[in-house]
Parts: structure tokens; sequence; C-alpha cells
């Protein structure tokens, strides 16, 4: 391969990581709250600290929704708000916020998962000892859930990784965008395998990096 091959493929994964990296902390920042909602508002007898069984139904039925929605298509949906929010629909900054919302449901999920299998004692201790519902979701359940939490941004980000992939077939960028444009258009395999082997080296640091964190969590209890 030339030179300029290898510093598209550069520029290539510097996109990827600036896709990943953007749309992870905009996802975690809008499932945080819905998946931390998801968990309070359950009924009483399934834990629900603030039972609030209507708005949790509704929050449910939104997450399985948007969580059942093909990227691809979410993507297509979501041009007109790429169009408001940065000004085009092409290209790694339009593509970060359909990413963000594609992976904000899923990341609701597993944050609402992680919170649910916090020991309901602890969750009980606490209230005895007067502390109010914010205390006991941040200083209680988010920390005793963080090992799961990290499990669980991890795979959020695994997922991201996926997605910004499959974005490259409708012009987002990246190692998706090159593997599609280089690597299957102009039939230049040895292209193609060297993003799929960078994206899968990718996803392998971050379940390192994530395992690491998470056993380091556990290790200081």
């Amino acid at each position: 391969m030339t030179k300029a091959i290898w510093t598209l493929i550069f520029q290539s994964t510097l996109q990827t990581l600036q896709m990943v990296f953007f749309s992870t902390i905009f996802s975690i920042l809008l499932g945080l709250p819905l998946g931390i909602l998801l968990c309070v508002t359950r009924p009483e007898e399934h834990g629900g600290i603030m039972p609030k069984p209507v708005l949790n139904s509704i929050l449910d039925k939104i997450v399985n929704v948007l969580r059942s929605f093909p990227f691809i298509i979410l993507m297509i949906i979501l041009f007109p708000l790429s169009r408001l929010l940065v000004g085009t629909t092409i290209g790694t900054t339009a593509t970060i916020v359909p990413l963000s919302i594609a992976a904000a449901p899923f990341a609701a999920r597993v944050i609402e998962t992680s919170l649910k299998e916090v020991d309901t004692g602890v969750i009980q201790a606490a209230r005895s000892m007067g502390s109010t519902n914010r205390q006991i979701i941040f200083k209680v359940m988010i920390l005793e859930a963080m090992p799961s939490l990290v499990s669980g941004v991890t795979l959020t980000i695994i997922n991201l990784v996926g997605y910004s992939a499959m974005a490259g077939a409708i012009g987002g960028g990246g190692l998706g965008d090159l593997a599609i444009r280089y690597g299957y258009q102009r039939t230049r395999t040895d292209v193609m395998i060297v993003a799929v082997v960078i994206i899968l080296v990718l996803v392998e640091l971050i379940q390192f990096i994530g395992n690491k964190i998470s056993a380091q969590i556990l290790s200081k209890r």
C-alpha cells in the first residue's frame, strides 16, 4: 500500500475515535438520567424507591422502541436534526448526533440493569439512617453498582464502534466509510482487511480497559 493509503487509514481511524469518544459522552449524558428513572420509578414491590408505574411504563416503551430501530434507518430519520445541529448530514461531526441518540437507549437499559443489581438491604439501611432519595441514588446505588456500570459503559462503547462502522455506508466517515469506498467499491481487499483489523483491535482494547477498571474498583472494596 502507498503512503497516501496509510495516511487515509490513519485519518479514518482518528475519525472513528472522534465519533466514538463524543457519542459515548453524549449517549451517557442522555442515558444516565433515563436509566436512573427507569430503575427508581419501578413499582414498590419491584424495588422502586420512587414508584411511578405510569411514568415507568411510558419510559420503558420509549426505550424499547428506540432500541428496536435499525441504526441505518435511524440515522436517515435524524438527518434533519443533524443538519439543524451541525449544518450537515454527512461526515464525522454529523454522525455523532445519530450515534448518540441510537446508543442512549442502550446505555439507559444497561444502567437500569446495573442499578437493579444493588442489594435492597443496602438501600433499606440507607433509608433507615434518614437518607433522601437523591442521596440513596447518588451515594448508595450508583457507588454500589459502579463495577457493573463500568462494564455497561464498556459494552456501550463497543456497540458505538460497530455503529460508527455501519455509518460509513451512508457517508459517515471513519473506518467503515474507508472499508466501503476503498475496500469494497474499489476492490482493495488489503484496505478492507486493515480497516477490519483496526476495528477488532479497538474493540479488544476497549474491553480490556473496561475489565481492568471494573476489576480495580472491585478490589478496592
